[in-house]
């Protein structure tokens, strides 16, 4: 009996072994269950990377394509007018951004808008301010286009980006002798001439484009100056000052601003 009750404790002993082997599989198996919440930090992390908005490649992805609307309006270069803007701008992080949304220097002149005074070439020099900067980027088409003195540059081929940068500085938009070579850096490291190219049908961007735009119409086929001015209860005087155009000729696809620019002075 006592031989008996010694094998059948053994057994008992023996079941009680295995119960406790198998606790910690489940307990190992409960941790396998939780482990997709560590993943949640790696989602995080890669959703950051694209935010920082603030450099060189943030700003011309931010106004390439107002640069191009101004290609396809007055002719000079997409490339011009991002490195332009960058170089005068610091990438959008300078002052006068920040102060008048002017991304050009361009200063006030015979400029009856809103202004800020910056100190530049002298102390507490006049520069024009805007509401937003795509009116900077429409004025500064004006600018040129406005002014005889930069006309030769517009007989030159469209994508020709280094003869805009030497002419410029030829006729007197910049005191710095090295914005011509300035200019054709950015452009060239940051490949900027493709985006002429891409509005010469040149090039074709791989994303997707962003038509709608605040305050601007496309024009569509059919449509007259007439009747956009009328939609947007405006003169087609004021339609064509707001876009510096000197007839009544529109095309489809054309972009034009139905906003008047002393809105955004």
């Amino acid at each position: 009996m006592l031989l008996i009750g010694f094998v059948l404790g053994s057994c008992g002993s023996s079941k009680r072994t295995t119960r406790k082997v198998v606790t910690p599989k489940k307990e190992r198996e409960e941790r396998v269950i939780t482990q997709p919440k560590d993943e949640t930090p790696k989602e995080e992390e890669k959703v950051v990377n694209p935010v920082p908005k603030t450099g060189v490649e943030g700003y011309i992805e931010t106004y390439v394509e107002i640069a191009q609307e101004e290609m396809r309006q007055y002719g000079i270069p997409a490339s011009i007018t991002l490195a332009q803007g960058i170089l005068e701008s610091g990438a959008g992080n300078g002052e006068l951004v920040r102060k008048a949304n002017n991304h050009f220097g361009i200063k006030c002149h015979d400029w009856k808008g809103a202004r800020v005074y910056h100190d530049d070439d002298e102390k507490g020099e006049c520069f024009r301010k805007y509401n937003l900067a795509k009116f900077s980027f429409r004025d500064h088409s004006l600018f040129l286009t406005n002014r005889g003195r930069y006309s030769s540059l517009f007989k030159l081929p469209k994508d020709d980006y280094k003869g805009w940068a030497k002419g410029l500085k030829a006729a007197g938009y910049a005191t710095d002798r090295k914005y011509p070579d300035k200019l054709i850096s950015l452009i060239e490291r940051y490949k900027l001439y493709q985006y002429d190219g891409e509005v010469l049908g040149k090039e074709k961007r791989d994303y997707k484009k962003v038509t709608d735009r605040k305050n601007q119409h496309t024009v569509v086929k059919g449509e007259t100056l007439y009747r956009i001015a009328k939609k947007y209860k405006i003169t087609v005087d004021d339609l064509k000052k707001f876009n510096g155009l000197e007839s009544n000729e529109i095309f489809e696809g054309q972009v034009l601003y139905v906003e008047p620019f002393d809105r955004g002075y």
